[in-house]
Order: C-alpha cells, then structure tokens, then sequence
C-alpha cells in the first residue's frame, strides 16, 4: 500500500475528464472551487470502497471480536450512543446513519487518518454519500448521491458541483477506545461488519505508516519545524496541537478549550493486527464547560494541506 504512493497515479486531467463524466454523469464539472487536476485516483472507481447504508449493530456488552483497545468514532445524541470501529471503517470509509434522531455521515480516511462526523442535512435536503474514488492532497472525496457534488473528507467542504463552497456541519465525536467507549456508554451499539468476511476486518493494509519515514509525496507540505508529516495532530477548525506534545503534559488548556489524553488506544497504522497496535492513546476535547467539541486526530500533512493559513499550537498553556 505505501509502496504504491511513491509511483501514484496521475491526475484527473492526464486521465481525461471524460472519466468523470463517466463515473459521474450527474456532476456539474463546470462549478469547481479546485482544479480538477488535484483530483487522483487512488486505485478505486466511483464506490468501489462501498459505503455502509444500512448499518447494524451490536450491544456495546458484546461487540464481538474486537479487542478493548481497538479504536472507535464515537457518537452520542439524544441518549443514543454509538461506536464505529476503525477496523470496519478503513475498509469502507463512509456509514450513512442516524443517531438519536439526526441524520449523520460517518466518515473515516485512512491515508490521512481523519475521522469526522457530519449533520447530512444541508439546507433542509436530506443527503446520503458514497466515495468518487479519488482522493486530495491523500484525503477521501465523497460525493452526494443527490447532486453528484464532490465533497472532501476532512474539511466537509463541496468542491465541485452544484453545492461548491457550501460545508456539512462537523458533530461533536471522539476517536477513542473501544474500552473507553464502553465505559462511558455501557447501554451502546457497536457497528457490526454485517458479514464478518466480507473484507479482512481486524487488519490493516497500512501497517508500519505511521512508524516509519513518509513516503516522499507526503512530504511537500509546509510544516513547522519539528512536526514531521506523519505526526498526529488534534485539529480543533484553523488550530492544531501536536498530540506528543499534549500525551507529555496529560492537559492543555488554551484556547478557551481543554485537551485531555489518557493511555489505551491502538494504532491501526502500525502492525498488521489492530489489536496489536502501538498505544496512540485516547484525546478529549471540550469547552471549558466540559461539553464536547467537535475535532479530528490526523496526520499533520493533513492540516498544512487544507488549512495552510492554519495555527500551530506549539506554545505553553493560556
């Protein structure tokens, strides 16, 4: 897998727009806020990586086999508590659903590891979404079943179609541990694979990314000094703190923000096996109320790529 980023494919525009009119006959290519040349395949067609449109679930008392520190995108509205686990999600990306009433999308990128949850309503429409199979500065491009407008991942931005410019709204989730989900939601759901060999859940095909050098592609992006490509960061909208930086100290308060960490987390890009990952651990963010805040745990190429004029949060505690 990391192998092939270093021979990647070539842009839309060298593979002809006639593919994407192709894979989307529906789409408004003449409205674009990027040029259509950042879009790349990475291996896949219009939802070749299929989305989950009608999940199932599993009592968070018996999740099956997953291991207690296998990591989930968690979600709770309305009393409804439910976990995504990384494991199913790198092989699918995209879970539309509903939790406690609200319409959400559920969406991970394992290239870029930013996992964010959104409303699916926009403007009073109803959206579902599956996956353009092209990527962006190495991040998903979903696109609307509706429209056929193209979205990315991690801002929730349209960038061609008819809803160019317009945003899904980030919901408050966490990348935490199956454990911890459990402790804090025993009455929850757990997503379930539905059928358990219908992709190798439980492995990873980017095992060792985030334990080794970044393949060279990955590195083009401006990054302060001492925060290498593949650093985790915990993105808060235009900041980004350096998770290493925050598991040294525990807490940091700045911002008008609190950012916890706390051990017991796996790696899905470190070993072949998710349950035998590093210990990234797990991060928390909240007002200074204590209520959740909606944020992502990515790479940081991720962040110099879609928020250059972004702040780096490097400095002591406010």
């Amino acid at each position: 897998m990391l192998a092939g980023l270093a021979a990647f494919a070539p842009p839309a525009e060298a593979q002809g727009i006639a593919g994407l009119r192709r894979d989307f006959p529906q789409a408004d290519l003449e409205h674009h806020l990027v040029p259509l040349a950042e879009l790349r395949f990475d291996g896949a067609r219009r939802d070749s990586i299929p989305p989950i449109d009608n999940p199932e679930f599993r009592p968070v008392a018996d999740p099956g086999d997953i291991g207690a520190f296998e990591p989930v995108i968690s979600v709770i509205l309305n009393g409804d508590a439910r976990a995504y686990p990384l494991r199913i999600l790198l092989w699918h990306e995209i879970v539309n659903d509903e939790v406690g009433g609200v319409p959400v999308l559920v969406s991970y990128c394992p290239l870029c590891n930013s996992g964010v949850v959104f409303d699916r309503r926009l403007g009073g429409r109803l959206l579902t979404f599956g996956n353009t199979g092209r990527i962006r500065h190495f991040d998903m491009v979903m696109y609307d079943h509706a429209t056929e407008s193209f979205w990315q991942q991690f801002t929730g931005q349209a960038i061609v179609g008819m809803h160019s410019g317009r945003a899904l709204t980030p919901i408050a989730s966490r990348l935490e541990s199956l454990a911890s989900f459990q402790a804090r939601a025993p009455d929850g759901k757990v997503l379930g694979p539905g059928n358990d060999h219908a992709r190798p859940y439980g492995a990873t095909p980017y095992a060792g990314m985030d334990s080794g050098a970044a393949p060279r592609v990955m590195q083009q992006y401006d990054l302060p000094a001492g925060i290498e490509a593949l650093d985790y960061v915990v993105v808060v909208g235009n900041r980004a703190w350096p998770v290493d930086r925050l598991r040294k100290v525990g807490e940091v308060r700045q911002a008008g923000m609190i950012l916890r960490w706390t051990s017991g987390r796996n790696s899905i890009h470190d070993t072949r096996s998710i349950r035998r990952g590093r210990d990234l651990g797990n991060v928390i963010v909240t007002d200074m109320a204590g209520q959740d805040l909606a944020h992502d745990v990515a790479f940081a190429f991720a962040f110099a790529a879609f928020r250059p004029q972004g702040e780096w949060m490097m400095g002591s505690q406010e």
